[in-house]
């Protein structure tokens, strides 16, 4: 019977074991934490955003800004119809919200966790606690896996599903890298994708905790002029800069940190035109007429932001409302729609949903997932160099190429 060794219990890599298991591959899966799926713990705020309910491959595609269609075939493989089935099956309920986004009936990421690793488990996997640091390759072929307390496991095959580097905690450290490298896989560098963005204007400071919602974010490469990415939605001001999913999914369009280099655009009424703002702020003027300017804002945003938009008007807090002028006025309006903040920096790695970056694809079998280098060894998820925006398509990714490493291993 083919012996394979799946490397990481984590979505990617349990998938895979369930899949080869049920086909009748004698499956062991390695994983250093005494609890599987650690990492799965946490997506989503620990609701778990399993999957988008996406029924077309381009539209999946599409959400892939790195490497996309590199995985054609493995949502060919399996669909995010495939995995809403896969869970129904075991037990637990689904449900779609905004976006497409499917999350648990329960809102517990721990439900899926645990249908996982039955998954695996019922298929016939077995579970072996162990840190893998290298594989054995004898003629240019899989050979077997080692583990960091000097343990040699013999494998006719093995999927690398280790992770990135985003939550070491989990045991997504970077350890698959090395284990890649020793097979000859190039690395593309690692970092940060969905996380937050440190930011030049220290007013980001003082509105921390603040969240909005219906606003428009856009992200500009101030090297082309282009916008790179433009979305209405939710996002969170913070003591280092801004986050939320709004500023996740722009993150994720950064492919060189520059200081400075991007800027984010922040519309606070991006349902509005210039022409009907200024009409609304006309309106609110009228009846505050006799108040200073710091007194008449508070209908138009949350309380907490008035401070910060006066001081960036240039109109004087006690001013009265009266006396704006209808220049000041049009500066305003344009100011609401228009709000400057520059990025400096990603938040560390440590923060980051997932990590962009990892084994080059160019190295890896599109229809297969397994290596061109070393026959018998296969990639799997977030250890691949392949990254989505945000709203379940990171997960998708991972049971899609988890999935079509399973059955390629049986086919081999």
């Amino acid at each position: 019977m083919k012996r394979l060794a799946v490397i990481g219990a984590g979505p990617a890599g349990l998938i895979c074991a369930g899949a080869a298991a049920r086909r009748g591959i004698d499956t062991t899966v390695f994983e250093r934490n005494d609890r599987p799926a650690r990492k799965l713990l946490l997506t989503g705020k620990g609701r778990c955003n399993v999957t988008n309910n996406r029924t077309d491959i381009e539209g999946l595609i599409e959400n892939v800004p790195v490497n996309g269609r590199f995985l054609y075939s493995a949502f060919s493989a399996f669909m995010p119809a495939d995995t809403m089935a896969l869970f129904e099956r075991l037990g637990v309920k689904l449900k779609t919200e905004r976006g497409d986004r499917v999350f648990p009936v329960s809102d517990k990421a721990a439900d899926i966790a645990d249908a996982l690793v039955r998954y695996a488990r019922e298929g016939g996997a077995r579970f072996e606690k162990a840190l893998v640091t290298g594989i054995e390759i004898r003629d240019g072929a899989l050979a077997g896996v080692l583990a960091d307390d000097g343990r040699r496991f013999a494998a006719d095959c093995a999927v690398l599903a280790t992770g990135g580097i985003s939550y070491p905690s989990t045991g997504s450290d970077g350890t698959g890298y090395a284990v890649a490298k020793q097979a000859g896989h190039t690395i593309v560098e690692p970092k940060p994708s969905l996380v937050g963005l440190e930011l030049h204007e220290g007013f980001c400071s003082e509105l921390s905790g603040l969240s909005l919602k219906n606003v428009e974010l856009a992200l500009i490469d101030s090297r082309t002029g282009k916008t790179v990415y433009a979305e209405r939605g939710e996002m969170l001001f913070t003591h280092f800069g801004v986050s939320g999913p709004l500023v996740l999914s722009a993150s994720s369009h950064i492919r060189r940190m520059e200081a400075r280099r991007y800027h984010l655009l922040l519309d606070l009424k991006p349902a509005l035109t210039l022409e009907t703002l200024d009409a609304r702020l006309l309106r609110e003027f009228s009846g505050n007429l006799n108040r200073n300017f710091i007194n008449a804002l508070n209908g138009l945003m949350p309380k907490a932001l008035v401070p910060v938009i006066v001081r960036l008007s240039g109109i004087k807090p006690s001013q009265k409302v009266n006396q704006i002028t209808k220049e000041q006025r049009s500066a305003l309006a344009r100011l609401l729609k228009n709000i400057e903040m520059t990025v400096t920096a990603f938040r560390p790695v440590e923060e980051a949903v997932i990590t962009s970056g990892g084994v080059d694809t160019s190295q890896v079998n599109p229809k297969t997932m397994e290596s061109k280098l070393v026959k018998g060894l296969y990639f799997a998820g977030e250890v691949l160099d392949v990254d989505a925006y945000t709203g379940g398509f990171n997960l998708q990714i991972a049971f899609s190429t988890g999935y079509l490493a399973g059955i390629s291993v049986c086919a081999r």
